[in-house]
């Protein structure tokens, strides 16, 4: 069965067409499927339209939130209801088309994991339009998975993928990204995007900060969640090793300003070794900083190692793609037959 989970914030407008394009769609190749509406804390009467389609359609499923918790909160709520073997997000604006949804589900059966969509004809204003773009360009960069449209609500998975991974603040966006890095199979296809009719977009210009923030987090907890000390102690090192060489040479400077033009002096030449003292150059403080930075980040990294040893699970560190039990030992073979 398939488990349609759509997060809902303020569009009272649209779910009713919503929901008979995805019957239509379903309904014309047969497909079983569950509806998950998960209101997060809509303010205009959403929950209500809701309410009247569950009563009309006993496939469809309902959560509601107390107040706005955002969109990975409610597809974490989608996906903790759902009972589906295969699960889709769309987004309940409509610019989503419905009719894709078989297109999804044939292309994870050619044995892909999450199925990404790819909105080749973007129908956004150009603001939002080229930032996306260059985000998605350093996604690929950062996570070594390069797809057009990391920013589309337009994905389908297995539950495997739903199981095995964690989805917080504004992380649902990187699900192909988390996936990949348990050695899940991850494609995209290209899907119809329509322009918005009802409402207006939720998203501004902070989307793209935190976006390039969750980034972060995310490279960090897919490249080194089981090894912190090697970004944290590499860091420390490099910071610990500079700021080390800056302090030799104005431990130089030094030198040749206090032990080497005295003698020079004792000799009476005419040689004369002219160094701004040490105190007064802005290196004698960088420098120190810089070993005090690499000190804290290489005992962060020894602190973030500890956290991992004692509390990490081993569920974290791999991912199962099946078992086979083997007869025991000195067990006689099945018989034929």
């Amino acid at each position: 069965m398939l488990s349609i989970i759509v997060p809902v914030y303020n569009e009272r407008e649209s779910l009713h067409r919503l929901h008979a394009e995805i019957c239509d769609s379903c309904g014309a190749r047969g497909i079983p499927f569950e509806l998950i509406f998960v209101d997060d804390g809509s303010t205009d009467g959403s929950w209500e339209t809701i309410r009247e389609l569950c009563h009309r359609d006993e496939r469809l499923r309902a959560v509601r939130f107390r107040r706005n918790f955002g969109k990975a909160a409610a597809l974490s709520a989608g996906m903790g209801a759902a009972q589906g073997d295969l699960y889709l997000m769309m987004d309940a604006d409509l610019q989503d088309d419905p009719a894709e949804i078989p297109r999804f589900l044939e292309k994870l059966d050619e044995g892909y994991d999450v199925v990404n969509g790819w909105k080749v004809r973007r129908l956004d204003p150009w603001h939002k339009v080229y930032p996306s773009r260059v985000f998605n360009w350093m996604v690929g960069r950062l996570t070594s998975l390069s797809l057009h449209d990391h920013n589309c609500g337009f994905k389908c998975f297995r539950a495997e993928v739903a199981s095995e991974i964690r989805l917080y603040g504004e992380l649902h966006r990187f699900i192909p990204v988390l996936a990949h890095a348990r050695g899940f199979k991850v494609t995209e296809i290209e899907v119809h995007h329509r322009r918005r009719e009802f409402g207006h977009s939720k998203y501004g210009l902070r989307r793209f900060v935190r976006g390039f923030l969750d980034l972060l987090t995310v490279k960090f907890l897919t490249g080194f969640n089981q090894r912190p000390q090697h970004l944290l102690g590499a860091t420390g090192l490099l910071c610990f090793a500079v700021g080390m060489l800056g302090l030799a040479y104005l431990a130089t400077v030094w030198g040749m300003t206090n032990l080497v033009q005295p003698a020079l002096d004792a000799l009476s030449t005419d040689v004369v070794v002219n160094f701004e003292p040490i105190g007064r150059r802005p290196m004698l403080v960088y420098s120190a900083v810089l070993m005090l930075l690499g000190a804290q980040l290489l005992s962060l990294g020894f602190l973030a190692e500890l956290i991992v040893a004692y509390t990490g699970r081993e569920s974290d560190t791999y991912s199962i793609s099946e078992q086979i039990e083997g007869r025991s030992v000195g067990s006689p073979p099945a018989a034929a037959g």
